[in-house]
Order: structure tokens, then C-alpha cells, then sequence
């Protein structure tokens, strides 16, 4: 009987321990995969399929039109920096006046208007038109089946056109037709002597002016009530008095596009001036000496140009270092001298 009751007492623990196995091991079971059968009718998995489909496309849609926003973007940065001269920093093999294509434009310049390159207004940005102009006919007569046979060089827009292209054609063919417009302009714009005339004029009424400004300005601006009321303008305007120098007489005078020694003198002026206007304060706080250091600091430029200047230097900056190259060629920007205007 005991035997019979440790039996049964060993099958009750038994159970017991398997029943509690089972529901461990069903807690931690993997999840039961879903069916394969689907239970979506073949109405709604098209809906589905056809919302994606045009979600993609709504998504290509917007990254395109933010693409075409980008590139809007920077052609109206591009042309608003090259309707004033502006294009990529030189490079050692940039055009020059040396170059073919410069002296072509220069022969066709000539031949339009009897003058040379760079008596133009803006020189710098003719060639930048001109170099645009060949590199988008080129692109042209790609798209519309012309082939590279064709010397886009020495072809017009026309002649580079074989008709059709699509849409990007389409594109290419607008920039040129706005491209040439610019430049009959510019080749048409010529830089007179009473231009001249006028940057000098504007020089010396700026050289009287900011005389004034830096000493008395009362006598310009006395009879103005904000003059007599607004607390320490007048310091205000004797200091720009003296700041002039680098601010409208030097930047005049640069803009004559001189040649030789008085290039080179303003271009020290250019540079001396500002530091003059910055370190002057520190050793005095009399506006007229600090306009009158201005003064000698330009006049001594144009002393210094006189005397060292050497014809057979001149454009000759092999020995110059790399920074003082830099500088130069940033002074150059808006005087004449950019790229393809003179050597």
C-alpha cells in the first residue's frame, strides 16, 4: 500500500512538473509567425501598392523642384557676380592677354568699335560672357545631334543648333539668348575720357569734403538739427572724414584704370590708408592729423612709385611672393587689369 501511494504521490509530482514545463516553455516560446495566407483582399493591397507608387513619386517630384530652386539660385548668384567682372579665381593657365581667344575678341572689338579690350567699361566680364557663350553652344550642339565635329569656337548659335534636344535644350538655348543680349551691351560700352574725367572730378570734390568733414564739420552740417542734437555725431563724422581716403579718394582715383607708377602708388595707397585709419587713433585722437598721415602716406606713395618704378618690370611678378600676388590680383578686381583685360 505504501508502495502504491509513493506511486501515485510520484505520478501527481510528475504531472505537476510537466505541467509547469509546458507553460515555461510556451512563455518563452518565439512568436507563432503570421500566415501566409493573406486575409487582404486584392482590392486593398492594390490601394496600398498604388499610395506607395505615388508617394515615391510626389517624394522625386519635390527633391527635383528643390533641385531646380538650387540651381535657380546659383545662376542668379553667378550672373549677378559676373554682370560686375566677377568669375572663378585665376588659375596659372587662365586666360590672359596673350591667349587666342582674348586676342580674337580684342580683333572683333576693334573691328566693332575702334577700340581695344580694355578701354571697355567692364573688359573682365566680355570674356567671361564670351567663354560662357562657347561653353553653352558646345553643350547645344551635344544635346541637338551637331556632334563635336562642329568648331564651336568660330560658330555662332545658330550653326551650333541642329534643332530639337528637349527640355534641356530648351534651357541651354535661353541662357544664350540672354547671354548675348549682356554682351552687345557691354561691347558697346565703351570707357570714355569724360568718364575718366569724372572719377578724378569726384576724387578731388571727395579730397575737399572729407577735409572739411575731419576739422569742422559745423560748417557743412551745422544748420541741421539732428547735427545739433544726436550726442557726439560730430566725432562720428570727423572720423569718416579720415576714413574718405579709403573709402572714396583712393577708390577714385583707382578708378581712372591708370597705368605705371600711378597704378603701383595707388595700389600701396589701397592698402596704407585702412592701416593708417586703424593705428593713427592709438597714438593720437586729432582727426586732422590723422586725415593729414592720409595724406603723406599717398602723396609718399606716388613719390615712391616715381622712383622705383621700371618699365621693363612692369606685369613681371615671378619674384613677388604668393601672398603678395594674391593681393595684387585682388587689387586689380574692377581697375582694368582682370582677366583677359591687359597682360
Amino acid at each position: 500500500m505504501t508502495i502504491v501511494n509513493r506511486k501515485n504521490s510520484a505520478v501527481c509530482v510528475a504531472s505537476v512538473l510537466l505541467i509547469l514545463s509546458l507553460d515555461s516553455s510556451s512563455a518563452f516560446a518565439p512568436p507563432q509567425s503570421p500566415s501566409l495566407v493573406s486575409t487582404t483582399s486584392p482590392s486593398t493591397t492594390h490601394h496600398r501598392l498604388h499610395n506607395r507608387l505615388y508617394a515615391l513619386t510626389t517624394e522625386e517630384e519635390a527633391k527635383a523642384q528643390q533641385k531646380e530652386q538650387k540651381e535657380e539660385i546659383l545662376n542668379e548668384a553667378s550672373e549677378a557676380l559676373t554682370s560686375v567682372g566677377w568669375s572663378a579665381p585665376m588659375a596659372e593657365d587662365e586666360l590672359t592677354s596673350d591667349d587666342p581667344f582674348v586676342q580674337k575678341i580684342n580683333a572683333q572689338i576693334q573691328e566693332e568699335s575702334g577700340v581695344n579690350l580694355d578701354e571697355l567699361l567692364n573688359p573682365a566680364k566680355v570674356v567671361n560672357l564670351e567663354r560662357d557663350l562657347v561653353n553653352l553652344r558646345s553643350e547645344l550642339a551635344t544635346l541637338t545631334g551637331m556632334g563635336n565635329d562642329i568648331d564651336v569656337m568660330n560658330s555662332s548659335t545658330e550653326e551650333c543648333d541642329g534643332g530639337g534636344g528637349g527640355e534641356d535644350a530648351d534651357k541651354i538655348r535661353t541662357k544664350i539668348e540672354k547671354k548675348e543680349r549682356d554682351l552687345l551691351i557691354e561691347r558697346r560700352s565703351v570707357f570714355r575720357g569724360w568718364l575718366k574725367n569724372v572719377f578724378l572730378g569726384q576724387a578731388v570734390l571727395s579730397l575737399g569734403l572729407s577735409w572739411i568733414m575731419a576739422t569742422d564739420p559745423s560748417i557743412l552740417f551745422g544748420s541741421f538739427d539732428w547735427y545739433n542734437n544726436v550726442r557726439s555725431i560730430d566725432v562720428s563724422i570727423q572720423v569718416l572724414g579720415f576714413w574718405w581716403w579709403w573709402l572714396f579718394i583712393v577708390p577714385s582715383l583707382r578708378s581712372r584704370r591708370p597705368k605705371g607708377f600711378e597704378k603701383k602708388a595707388l595700389d600701396i595707397a589701397f592698402i596704407g590708408t585702412p592701416a593708417v585709419s586703424l593705428i593713427a587713433p592709438a597714438a593720437t585722437k586729432d582727426t586732422a592729423l590723422i586725415w593729414i598721415a592720409n595724406f603723406v602716406l599717398v602723396a609718399g606713395a606716388y613719390a615712391f612709385s616715381y622712383a622705383t618704378y621700371d618699365e621693363n618690370e612692369s606685369g613681371d611678378d615671378s619674384k613677388q611672393p604668393e601672398w603678395l600676388k594674391f593681393v595684387m590680383k585682388s587689387l586689380d578686381f574692377g581697375v582694368g587689369k582682370e582677366r583677359g583685360a591687359r597682360k
